[in-house]
């Protein structure tokens, strides 16, 4: 079974990086766990499980059993992870480029405390930019606090719920970044802070402080009527 992939988005990202993601099934569709805790009732409708290449089933059974594998084999999950990474450092060295992977592509797991061996994935490969989009305001509050590891980086979330709002804003404030989905197209700004296009690129590792990362809606999130996906009118400060 292989766990690391690539994908259009991660594809087009800046050159000098070879970027590999781990694709999961968001939330619990794989029917074991919940690998998106803090996630809202928008982001479930919206998830972009159902986007792209992931809604042809093969690709959704794929990711389900990856993730039916690492709640049931932890252990064996691990050492393929982190076998795949060394195999990726070793190509991205031969290409000359840098790697970064992205261990949550459609789920929010703490891999800070996710060990192999008594190690992280980023304690294990200190060379290897870590980064991942995050629901958890306590994950993000600690990423801005500078008590994450420091290859690994992180943007906050933004749902439609009050409380994620708030944080999303004090985020801001605290020059940290956050994501917010957007209808149609991108604003100059979002509650007086510049937006910049996430999709563009998927190396958010790269992105200047305090920022908001734009994303335009895409499959379910087009029909999105919770307030997850920011309206024109609105999205502005």
């Amino acid at each position: 079974m292989k766990l690391l992939s690539t994908n259009s988005k991660l594809e087009k990202s800046v050159e000098g990086y070879l970027i590999l993601g781990l694709q999961l099934a968001p939330h619990k569709q794989a029917g074991v766990g919940n690998v998106c805790p803090n996630a809202s009732a928008g982001c479930i409708q919206a998830c972009l499980f159902t986007s792209g290449m992931g809604v042809f089933p093969n690709v959704m059974e794929g990711r389900k059993n990856k993730t039916r594998l690492f709640f049931e084999n932890k252990k064996e999950f691990m050492r393929l992870l982190f076998k795949e990474i060394k195999a990726a450092q070793k190509k991205a060295a031969k290409l000359g480029l840098k790697l970064a992977v992205r261990l949550n592509t459609i789920s929010d797991i703490a891999w800070e405390k996710v060990k192999h061996e008594g190690q992280s994935a980023f304690e294990a490969f200190p060379s290897v930019t870590f980064y991942d989009y995050t629901k958890s305001p306590q994950r993000m509050a600690a990423f801005i606090a500078g008590e994450m590891p420091d290859n690994y980086h992180l943007t906050f979330s933004r749902s439609e719920e009050k409380q994620n709002q708030a944080f999303a804003l004090s985020f801001l404030k605290s020059a940290g970044n956050i994501a917010a989905v957007f209808r149609g197209s991108l604003p100059k700004t979002w509650q007086g802070f510049k937006v910049v296009d996430g999709d563009k690129s998927d190396a958010r590792f790269l992105d200047p402080r305090g920022v908001v990362v734009g994303l335009v809606e895409k499959g379910l999130a087009k029909k999105d009527k919770t307030g997850f996906v920011l309206e024109p009118e609105t999205s502005c400060a």
